[in-house]
């Protein structure tokens, strides 16, 4: 069955230059398992359709249950460079709580 993200994690987001940051945390301990198989780096460049240009690594923090997302080339050249509506990585959060998974 397909859900939102949103059903079983968290999101924060931020930037700095044009690299946006997204930590991905489960709501429950058996959802963590989840996230690490089903949230690939390929799987959120691909959510996020050509806004992230260069590489997404992900960091793995065990110990709190939750992923973190390094997305290069993310912010089209930062706040000051880009022609975007909106140039902060803070609504990258809220995008991938729209990701779907199986569930």
């Amino acid at each position: 069955m397909k859900k939102q993200l949103l059903e079983i994690a968290f999101t924060r987001s931020g930037d700095k230059n044009d690299v946006c940051n997204i930590g991905v945390l489960a709501k429950k301990p058996e959802h963590y398992e989840l996230l690490k198989q089903q949230l690939t780096p390929e799987k959120v460049k691909e959510h996020f359709k050509g806004l992230i240009k260069g590489e997404v690594i992900r960091h793995e923090w065990p110990a709190i249950e939750g992923l973190n997302f390094v997305c290069q080339q993310a912010l089209d050249g930062g706040g000051s460079r880009s022609l975007r509506m909106d140039t902060l990585g803070k609504n990258f959060a809220s995008h991938m709580l729209r990701m779907e998974v199986d569930i």
